[in-house]
């Protein structure tokens, strides 16, 4: 039986070698749309002028709840579902991380 994974072309093409450990999380800069069944809470919501529900962001542009100290999301356990679908290594997260860096990061090359 072919493992569903090996067909899934969005799951194949993370880099395992991508680890938030090794980031600035960008991805926190980017805007998050909040769905009817997120739970966040209230002061964590901004509403632009058509009545989008977004997560807040700070006045430097990072996500309001990201811990500025530890790059960490406050709300981990509770965060919007658009959040727990961003995957590390993914090739959005990639694009995302060249554009806040301003070059191609290098990946680690395995040796046999």
């Amino acid at each position: 039986m072919i493992d569903d994974v090996e067909n899934d072309s969005y799951a194949t093409s993370i880099d395992p070698a991508v680890q938030c450990t090794a980031c600035d999380a960008v991805c926190c800069r980017l805007t998050v749309v909040l769905m009817p069944e997120d739970h966040v809470p209230d002061w964590l919501v901004a509403h632009d002028d058509h009545g989008l529900a977004t997560l807040a962001k700070g006045e430097d542009g990072w996500c309001a709840a990201v811990d500025p100290n530890t790059s960490r999301c406050t709300i981990y356990e509770d965060r919007p579902a658009i959040c727990r679908k961003y995957a590390m290594g993914s090739p959005g997260c990639r694009d995302e991380r060249r554009k806040w860096y301003g070059r191609a990061l290098p990946t680690p090359v395995k040796l046999l």
